[in-house]
């Protein structure tokens, strides 16, 4: 048995591995990922009787976390053939790929798992929910027939109901060519970047593999303009269904963006569609769906602020068993604070806010956190008193009131499936 990242001349090695565990994949969409996505990739395989018999896709993404850009990789196809399977070669791939990406300094990773117990025992914690709506022709004439007390109290569902007898398009809806790349990207950025703090930094790169992506699946992108200025997309693949990912707009062409769907549906000889969206957490279902584990904690740490007004001084041990690296008492203190016990600064040194941070390690300790608690309080997942009640976690009253004052990562916005 070996243990090894492939060179990226042997990543096709990994493709007979593919098509055997994950049979629902099409050759269109096997064809794209292994052409695009697999130039830039990096994939962890373990060898044995002169074949790959399980394997860990590193996918790269360039990640905004608050106002620094850093590379973290997205991991898929975390796959062991039947007849290797429990022999621990899935953690040993996971354990590899971790710290290596340690050794990078990368903040953290992410995925979408196939079963969330799969993954916690690694220390991964959601992070990030995805509303599903599901959109159906039928419900236009019984909705039209309702009073509008009678509709659903969801601002957003309410919109959509009355949307769907509009007949009359305000938008000339078309799909997205190669060349709208950069149209694509200045809408997100100029529009829907601000609402974030955690998410795949878009450009015209991002959106002309995603158009690729969503080709592979019988799909596309969906570009909705009025005047010739760009008012809304949303990504559609139509495999086993259809299915409306990414869906913005500016909310004065939110009944646009229906009309759009059913005109799709109606284009595709279909009744319905499931949309996931990250709009509003009251809706007809949420799905929770990524999945983030920390890897380099003092760097993910140095990301972090205090909320506006506040300042911290705090210290709390970290316990992490498989990046032990990790595992050391960590104090956080207001630069401010700091720059403040330290008397006047002299003239050149670095400027800071009252929220930025100072991150360094320390000896006296105020409790105790695991790496996996510590990642659903600072992605905003879990409020501080959920984290408390976990296992192995201790906090003084102290050390609560700090962990308070943390402006938390919570908006995410971490939706990428490949």
């Amino acid at each position: 048995m070996e243990l090894r990242r492939l060179d990226k001349s042997e990543h096709s090695k990994t493709r007979n591995l593919w098509e055997c565990v994950f049979d629902e994949d099409s050759k269109e969409f096997l064809d794209y990922y292994y052409f695009f996505k697999t130039r830039d990739n990096e994939i962890y395989v373990i060898e044995e009787d002169e074949d790959v018999r399980s394997m860990l896709h590193l996918n790269p993404y360039t990640i905004q976390v608050g106002e620094e850009q850093f590379i973290g990789h997205y991991i898929i196809a975390v796959a062991t053939e039947s007849a290797y399977r429990r022999r621990g070669y899935m953690g040993k791939i996971l354990k590899k790929s971790m710290q290596d990406m340690y050794s990078r300094k990368e903040l953290f990773t992410f995925l979408m798992p196939a079963a969330e117990s799969i993954y916690t025992p690694y220390d991964f914690r959601f992070v990030y929910d995805q509303n599903v709506w599901t959109y159906t022709i039928e419900d236009e004439q019984i909705a039209l027939e309702k009073p509008e007390s009678e509709l659903a109290e969801n601002p957003f569902t309410r919109a959509r109901i009355k949307g769907l007898g509009n007949k009359e398009a305000a938008c000339v809806v078309s799909d997205a060519g190669i060349g709208d790349g950069k149209l694509l990207a200045e809408f997100f950025n100029t529009y829907f970047a601000e609402k974030f703090q955690v998410y795949a930094v878009r450009d015209e790169g991002y959106y002309q593999i995603m158009l690729f992506e969503q080709q592979s699946e019988n799909g596309g992108i969906r570009l909705l303009e009025k005047d010739s200025k760009v008012v809304g997309t949303f990504l559609y693949s139509d495999e086993d269904g259809l299915e409306i990912r990414e869906p913005l707009y500016l909310k004065e062409y939110e009944m646009d963006f229906w009309n759009a769907v059913r005109s799709l549906c109606t284009e595709r000889g279909q009744s319905c569609a499931a949309v996931y969206a990250d709009i509003d957490k009251s809706n007809e279902g949420v799905k929770s769906t990524i999945m983030v584990r920390i890897i380099h904690l003092e760097n993910l740490l140095k990301a972090i602020k205090a909320k506006e007004g506040e300042e911290i001084d705090c210290s709390f041990a970290v316990l992490d068993s498989i990046l032990p690296q990790n595992s050391r008492v960590w104090k956080l203190k207001s630069k401010a604070l700091e720059f403040t016990q330290m008397q006047e600064q002299e003239e050149g040194t670095e400027v800071v806010t009252a929220e930025d941070l100072l991150v360094r390690e320390t000896e006296d300790s105020e409790g105790v956190l695991t790496i996996a608690a510590l990642t659903s309080l600072l992605f905003g997942y879990k409020s501080v008193e959920e984290v408390a009640e976990e296992p192995d976690v201790y906090l003084t009253e102290h050390l609560v009131e700090e962990l308070r004052k943390i402006q938390t990562l919570n908006a995410v916005y971490l939706n990428e499936i490949v």
